[in-house]
Parts: C-alpha cells; sequence; structure tokens
C-alpha cells in the first residue's frame, strides 16, 4: 500500500510539472495583443474619443485585408 501512494504521488508530481511547462508555451502573445502592445506605446497622452480614434486606427492599419465576400 505504501509503495503504491508512493507511486501515485510521483505520478502526480510528475503530471504538475509538465502541464505547468504547457501552460508557459500557451503564453505567446498572439497578433492582435502585439498590435494592441504597439498601438499602445503610439498613444501617447491622448484620452477620451480622441485616444479610441486613434487606436481604432492603429488596430485597423495592422490588421491584414479582409476577404471580399
Amino acid at each position: 500500500m505504501k509503495t503504491f501512494i508512493a507511486t501515485m504521488a510521483a505520478v502526480a508530481l510528475l503530471a504538475g510539472s509538465l502541464s505547468t511547462a504547457t501552460a508557459a508555451d500557451e503564453k505567446k502573445a498572439n497578433p492582435q495583443q502585439e498590435r494592441m502592445k504597439a498601438c499602445n506605446t503610439q498613444v501617447g497622452d491622448k484620452k477620451g474619443d480622441e485616444r479610441k480614434a486613434f487606436m481604432s486606427q492603429c488596430l485597423k492599419a495592422g490588421a491584414p485585408a479582409a476577404p471580399m465576400s
């Protein structure tokens, strides 16, 4: 019984470490997040509607062309 419990504890530790490594790989920023980051650095001290308009234009400029349907 003690061997079984020790084995299960080892398996749990191994599974936990593998899931942590996988989670770190998934934390990479996607292209939309990269555009947001770039636009936020360019926006400066604009506020309110001026900031909204700038961010909208900035994000649209970085977006790929939409397919025609």
